[in-house]
């Protein structure tokens, strides 16, 4: 079976940091792919790299048949529509309603009843009620923004949705709820995801593989099951956050 994404030896270089020394990772339709590692790793540059907004030194970026590090124009326009992603932060528009904010790439081929409609019904398949549509981002609890930025990323039914830390700021309980969410719709929709998180619990919850970047490269790679016994040293220490090992704090 060919790879949904594909990473073949990618490079990146910023100054005279290496970020990416080699970064060789498949991912295969349908699978939920998490990759780990402490911040400054290069786990945000990988996505940025498959989405074409880094071009890699070196290396090639695949998403399907289609080169993502050279496709240009149009081409990489219909790429793009691929993608959903649910960002750190939210990423919520302030200066719009909830439904808005949800119907933002529908507008493009929908009229307002119809992409008002759909955002209301993704919005309803992550938890939220049709009375949250008119609200603003400032008004919703941080769960509830989470939520929204959710909706959001499946409104399009894209074929492989990124979640960049997306527990982040939120409560263990609160955290829970939106791992079992992200795991509901990826199944449901049969999407191919791409997680980076330094939350293990996210990683048990909605990983079916575990890439562990760390100095610029892929150090382990396998089955979330493994994760516990595969003997990896990093996996090891940055699981269970110990301070010695091979992976040096950062003072």
């Amino acid at each position: 079976m060919t790879p949904k994404i594909a990473l073949k030896d990618v490079h990146k270089t910023f100054g005279t940091k290496r970020v990416l020394r080699g970064v060789t990772l498949d991912i295969m339709p349908g699978e939920s792919m998490v990759i780990i590692g402490g911040s400054g790793t290069g786990k945000s540059v990988t996505i940025k790299s498959v989405l074409g907004l880094v071009q890699p030194d070196k290396g090639e970026v695949w998403v399907d048949d289609i080169r993502a590090d050279k496709v240009r124009g149009g081409k990489r326009d219909a790429m793009l529509d691929k993608f959903g992603m649910l960002f750190q932060g939210g990423a919520l528009f302030d200066s719009l309603t909830v439904w808005e904010n949800v119907a933002f790439r529908l507008r493009r081929r929908m009229d307002k009843a119809e992409a008002r409609d759909t955002a209301i019904a993704k919005l309803r398949r992550v938890g939220l009620g049709p009375d949250t549509a008119d609200l603003y981002p400032g008004e919703l609890s941080g769960g509830m923004q989470k939520r929204v930025g959710l909706a959001r990323a499946i409104a399009d039914e894209p074929e492989i949705i990124f979640f960049d830390e997306p527990t982040t700021g939120l409560d263990p309980i609160m955290s829970d709820v939106i791992n079992e969410l992200i795991r509901e719709v990826v199944v449901e929709m049969g999407a191919t995801a791409m997680t980076i998180t330094h939350d293990m619990s996210s990683v048990r919850k909605i990983a079916d593989k575990v890439a562990m970047l760390h100095d610029g490269v892929i150090q382990w790679t396998g089955p979330v099951a493994e994760l516990d016994h595969c003997g990896d040293p990093y996996i090891e220490q940055f699981i269970h956050g110990h301070a010695t090992g091979p992976i040096e704090a950062v003072r």
